[in-house]
C-alpha cells in the first residue's frame, strides 16, 4: 500500500522568482514530478519575465493547471489564443506566450511542466 503524502505550497521546497519581481513559482515535489503555484503579478509576460531565463523563443513546456485567481491570456505560436480566469482548468501545449490581464495577479496551480520551468 502507498503512503499518503502531505505537502504545502505555503511551505514550498523551492521558490523561483521571475525577472523584475513580477512574480514567482513555488514548488513541491512528488513522485510524479513537481507541482507548482505560479503567481504572475500584474504586468507579467512570459516573453519579458521568463524568456531571459528559458532562452527559447516561446514557452516550450506543456501546462495543465487550475486558475485560482486573476486572468491569463495565452497566444500559441500558430496564432490560436484563449483567455483563462478564476475557476478555469487550462491545458496548454508547448509553444506559447502568456501574460496577465488586468490589475490583479494571476495565481495558477500547475501539475505539468513545472520541473524545469523558470529554472536558472
Amino acid at each position: 500500500m502507498s503512503a499518503m503524502i502531505r505537502k504545502s505550497l505555503n511551505e514550498p521546497e523551492e521558490t523561483r522568482p521571475f525577472a523584475d519581481g513580477k512574480g514567482r513559482l513555488d514548488l513541491v515535489n512528488v513522485e510524479a514530478g513537481a507541482v507548482g503555484r505560479a503567481t504572475f503579478e500584474s504586468g507579467w509576460q512570459w516573453s519579458k519575465h521568463v524568456k531571459p531565463i528559458a532562452k527559447t523563443d516561446s514557452c516550450q513546456f506543456a501546462h495543465t493547471g487550475y486558475i485560482v485567481s486573476g486572468r491569463l491570456k495565452v497566444v500559441m505560436d500558430d496564432g490560436e489564443e484563449n483567455e483563462f480566469g478564476a475557476g478555469d482548468l487550462m491545458v496548454v501545449p508547448p509553444g506559447h506566450d502568456a501574460w496577465t490581464v488586468g490589475d490583479e495577479a494571476c495565481v495558477i496551480i500547475d501539475w505539468q511542466g513545472m520541473d524545469d520551468y523558470a529554472k536558472r
